[in-house]
């Protein structure tokens, strides 16, 4: 049993007693609470209150009279608190023993609210122009901790990963090597980072002073939509080699795919055209024969409160992106024919077969399903009005698909952190733009970060060999921008400090992993491993019940961060975690005591800590260290 199985049984009494006094039926929740007010606490009070037009304390207190018949061995009191609460006390002396020897098995903390059922998520969905910059960052370990947690709730997951290889910005590379001069064979830079940085930001500045050229891209927009064209060929050779580099990154990252959906595949595949004559079916877009946008195919919007029109299909006949995010969408919602094969595009990091998109007739996987009428998209806030368009029309195409847009806001460095790793000076927080070419590359950073952990822990261990200090560094730096960008909400801005991100006393991925380096050395000082049938009820202090309850708690931060598609409960989970654990530690000693059975007792509970740690930060992609 664990704190939610303890939740499941109350809330099916309580469920009891509301229907056998026939008192209206509510949607209650109940959480664990604070100390010295139970171990867990109900709401239902307040909102019967709502109905019967009682004080929520009366409603409480019949409750708490109608509950006695449900305690037992381990739920011993029930309360009735002033404020209406209801707070339920249990044995903890037998919850002890429950928590702990069920915290020391291989599944602790997994959960079954997916049933196997299949979901893609789609992120990272990165332009194949450029290299990876921190602002990307925050998108793929967003979506490949989502990927983490939604396993462990047992869901099937496929996780895409959308190469836009037809749009304008791949155009621009084109036009930059075959109309500007740029060496496509130059060595003085990685592949990915000379095109983003100088092939790309230096076209595109061309524009407005060439005005020429945007001709010729609109030109090469119409080639890329033409597989066997000379451009196209140019074009999917340019942006593979960007992909493979930007695929390095990712798996540095710790992140991995199932699929890669290729935009020019759903371009020539013909997809597109059986969608745009659907909706002309449908009546969803029109042609317009007037005005600004005369020559064009456009989509009539309602989104908020306000009509929009949006073109699909320009006057050249090139598709738009929204043309094509439109068509992609209903292709991952199973709401069109998958006309794809699949293919191997290479094995990764974890032995997992990676696959591509592919129209040639010799690879038949059909097997393979990557569509499903589950999915989330990973995009960020400045694409919400187009995934609104898509959600309007997925409902419109089926109305029993679940499209869901996770949205997240940008990733800043801190004027100090700016000023440190650029050669731009500012006086405050700089936001990353792929255009402008102000960004910095994740590697770059990575190896930024890794060195400096590298510096700090030489010093502190100076007979380090090189080998181990480089692996142990290079595991600190992921993990620590893995935290730091998984620990904010969603909906704010980070704002990333090289410095502050390794502290070892605030809420840093650090100081977590300290914390769990130090619960290591003390089993290895016992030289022992502690006996399981131990004691447990000599763990009685409020720092050893408080870490108990917490490592109770695992799976019930796991259920939340799922169904709120809310990351950083888990990252927060593990700080708490931790910071229990230390004040535990610096409160309670635990090796040489007099006490045999209670040393082995607390030696269970640092062994029950460390797993859980482990499991909570491997969710987060977090490799754990015994070094520190």
């Amino acid at each position: 049993m664990t704190i939610q199985m303890l939740i499941t049984e109350i809330s099916i009494n309580i469920t009891k007693i509301i229907n056998e006094l026939q008192l209206p039926l509510v949607k209650f929740t109940i959480e664990p609470t604070k100390s010295n007010f139970g171990y867990v606490m109900c709401n239902v009070s307040f909102l019967l209150a709502k109905h019967l037009h009682q004080k929520p304390s009366e409603i409480a207190k019949l409750i708490a009279k109608n509950y006695q018949k449900y305690l037992n061995n381990l739920i011993n009191k029930i309360e009735p608190h002033e404020t209406g609460y209801l707070n339920f006390f249990v044995n903890n002396h037998k919850f002890n023993e429950i928590i702990l020897n069920n915290s020391y098995s291989q599944n602790y903390g997994s959960i079954n609210i997916g049933n196997q059922i299949l979901v893609n998520i789609e992120h990272t969905s990165i332009n194949p122009n450029k290299s990876i910059h921190i602002g990307h960052v925050r998108n793929i370990i967003i979506g490949d901790t989502l990927t983490r947690l939604f396993k462990t709730a047992n869901y099937n997951v496929k996780v895409l990963n959308y190469i836009d290889d037809s749009g304008v910005q791949v155009a621009d590379l084109v036009v930059g090597f075959k109309h500007l001069g740029f060496d496509e064979m130059q060595q003085n830079s990685r592949f990915d980072v000379y095109c983003g940085n100088v092939v790309y930001v230096k076209t595109t500045a061309k524009y407005d002073t060439e005005p020429n050229l945007l001709k010729i891209r609109q030109n090469v927009l119409q080639e890329l939509e033409n597989s066997d064209s000379l451009i196209s060929k140019f074009a999917n050779k340019i942006t593979r080699k960007i992909l493979s580099k930007q695929l390095e990154t990712c798996w540095r990252l710790r992140a991995t795919y199932d699929c890669l959906n290729f935009e020019s595949h759903i371009i020539h595949s013909g997809l597109w055209g059986s969608v745009f004559n659907k909706m002309k079916e449908m009546k969803l877009i029109k042609y317009e024969q007037n005005g600004k946008n005369a020559g064009c195919w456009i989509i009539k919007t309602r989104v908020g409160n306000s009509d929009n029109d949006k073109i699909i299909i320009r006057s050249n006949g090139t598709a738009t992106y929204v043309a094509k995010d439109i068509t992609y969408a209903l292709w991952k919602l199973g709401l069109i024919k998958d006309p794809f094969n699949y293919k191997k595009y290479i094995t990764q990091n974890n032995n997992q077969i990676l696959w591509e998109t592919t129209l040639l007739q010799q690879n038949k996987n059909k097997q393979l399903k990557f569509s499903t009428n589950k999915t989330i998209t990973v995009i960020d806030t400045r694409q919400s009005y187009l995934q609104k368009i898509i959600l309007d029309l997925a409902k419109k195409f089926s109305g029993g698909s679940t499209y869901v847009h996770l949205k997240y806001e940008s990733v800043k460095l801190s004027k100090n952190t700016a000023n440190k790793i650029s050669t731009m000076y500012t006086d405050k927080p700089i936001q990353m733009s792929g255009r402008k070419g102000t960004y910095v590359v994740a590697d770059y950073f990575l190896d930024l970060l890794r060195k400096n952990i590298m510096k700090k822990t030489k010093q502190r261990y100076k007979d380090l060999d090189n080998i181990t200090l480089l692996k142990l560094a290079e595991n600190i730096a992921i993990s620590t921008l893995r935290y730091e960008m998984i620990k904010i909400d969603l909906g704010k801005t980070i704002i990333f400090d090289l410095d502050k991100s390794l502290d070892v006393q605030g809420n840093t991925a650090l100081y977590i992993q300290y914390a769990y380096a130090r619960s290591s050395r003390i089993l290895e000082k016992a030289q022992s491993v502690p006996n399981f049938n131990a004691a447990y009820y000599l763990l009685n202090s409020k720092y050893e019940l408080e870490l108990i309850k917490i490592i109770g708690e695992f799976d019930i931060h796991i259920r939340d961060s799922v169904i709120n598609f809310a990351p950083k409960i888990v990252a927060n989970y593990c700080y708490k975690l931790a910071t229990s654990f230390n004040l535990f530690y610096e409160n309670n000693n635990i090796l040489n005591l007099a006490d045999v059975k209670l040393t082995n007792s607390r030696l269970c509970l640092v062994h029950s800590f460390k797993l859980t740690l482990n499991k909570a930060l491997s969710l987060l992609g977090i490799t754990a260290t015994t070094f520190l």
